[in-house]
C-alpha cells in the first residue's frame, strides 16, 4: 500500500556509505501528508534535543528505504506492513504483533533497528457515517457482515485496486462470510470514495485508517475484529550504527512514538489537508502541546 515511487532529488544513491557521527542525524520522510508531518515533527524535536539534524523529506517509499540501507538516511517512520510485504517479500497473514516482530528480526539483519511501534495503524479500513453506523448498531466488520446477511441492502464504494487485488474485496467477504452483489458496489478513485460516503451516495466506504477526512467528515471506522487487514503500524526505524553512536535516541524517539494513535494522526492530517495549515505549524504545535518543545 505504501509503495509510492518518485525520483529522489538532492541525494545520490551511488557512493560510499556515510559514517554515523554522534549528534548528527539525517531524518527522511515519504512524499505524502502524514509522512511530511512526521518528518517535520521529528526534525524539530531532535533539533530541540541538541542534535544536528539534516531533514530530507518528500521521497518515494522504495527510494527512501534504499537510502536508509545505503547509510544516507539515519531515521524515518516506516509502516510494519510495508516492510513485511514490500521489502521482505513475506506474504503470509500475521497478527499486528507478529508483523512487528518479523520485520524487526528481518531488518536487523540489514542494519536497521525498529523502535517501539506507535498505536497509529494506517491500514485499509471500512468506514460508515458515524450517525448511520450508530443507528444501525454496526461497530465491527462482523456486525457489518451480519447486516449484509440480514438483507439491509447496504451499498459500498471501493477503489479499483482493492476491488481487484488478491488480498482485497473478495477474500474480505470470504473471511467475514458475507456476499455483496456487484450492483451494490461502486468502484472509483480513492478520493471520490470519501466524497460519496460523505454525500450519502453509499453506506460504506474503503478508507485509510489515519486519513484526515475521517474525523473531518464524521466517519466511523469499523473494527477489523478478525484482523483481516495487514498491520501498518507507524514506527520509527533507525540505522543500528546510528543508534550505537547516539544511545539516547531510542528512548527519545520511543517517547514520541507513544503519543501517536489513529485519532491523533487523523486529526493532524486533517489540519493540513482539510484546514490547510502548514505542515511545519501542525508539527510544531503538536510538540508544544506535549511539552516536547
Amino acid at each position: 500500500m505504501k509503495t509510492l515511487t518518485t525520483t529522489l532529488t538532492g541525494i545520490a544513491l551511488a557512493g560510499s556509505i556515510s559514517v554515523a557521527n554522534a549528534d548528527e542525524i539525517s531524518v527522511g520522510g515519504k512524499n505524502f501528508t502524514e509522512q511530511q508531518i512526521l518528518s517535520s515533527m521529528t526534525t524539530q524535536y531532535l533539533d530541540e534535543l541538541g542534535y544536528d539534524v539534516d531533514s530530507r523529506s518528500g521521497m518515494g517509499s522504495a527510494v527512501l528505504r534504499q537510502a536508509q540501507e545505503n547509510g544516507q538516511i539515519d531515521l524515518y517512520w516506516e509502516y510494519t506492513g510495508t516492510s513485511l510485504i514490500n521489502y521482505n517479500d513475506v506474504s503470509e497473514s500475521l497478527s499486528p504483533e507478529d508483523t512487528y516482530e518479523r520485520v524487526k528480526e528481518l531488518d536487523a539483519e540489514k542494519g536497521l533497528t525498529w523502535l517501539e511501534p506507535s498505536a497509529a495503524n494506517n491500514t485499509y479500513a471500512l468506514a460508515m457515517r458515524e450517525d448511520d453506523a450508530d443507528e444501525r448498531g454496526i461497530e465491527t466488520l462482523s456486525d457489518l457482515a451480519d447486516a449484509v446477511n440480514d438483507g439491509e441492502g447496504l451499498t459500498f464504494a471501493l477503489n479499483a485496486e482493492f476491488y481487484a487485488r488478491e488480498d482485497g474485496w473478495r477474500p474480505l467477504q470470504e473471511a467475514y462470510d458475507f456476499r455483496v452483489s456487484r450492483g451494490d458496489v461502486s468502484r472509483m478513485d480513492t478520493g471520490l470514495v470519501y466524497q460519496a460516503l460523505r454525500d450519502e451516495e453509499v453506506d460504506v466506504g474503503l478508507v485509510f485508517a489515519t486519513d484526515g477526512r475521517i474525523p473531518a467528515f464524521d466517519f466511523y471506522v469499523l473494527e477489523d475484529d478478525q484482523n483481516f487487514f495487514p498491520a501498518y503500524a507507524l514506527t520509527p526505524v533507525v540505522r543500528t550504527e546510528t543508534l550505537e553512536a547516539n544511545p539516547d535516541l531510542a528512548d527519545q524517539m520511543n517517547a514520541l512514538s507513544a503519543l501517536l494513535d489513529d485519532d491523533t494522526m487523523a486529526e493532524l492530517n486533517a489540519r493540513v489537508d482539510v484546514e490547510r495549515e502548514s505542515i511545519e505549524d501542525v508539527a510544531e504545535s503538536f510538540l508544544e502541546e506535549n511539552d516536547l518543545l
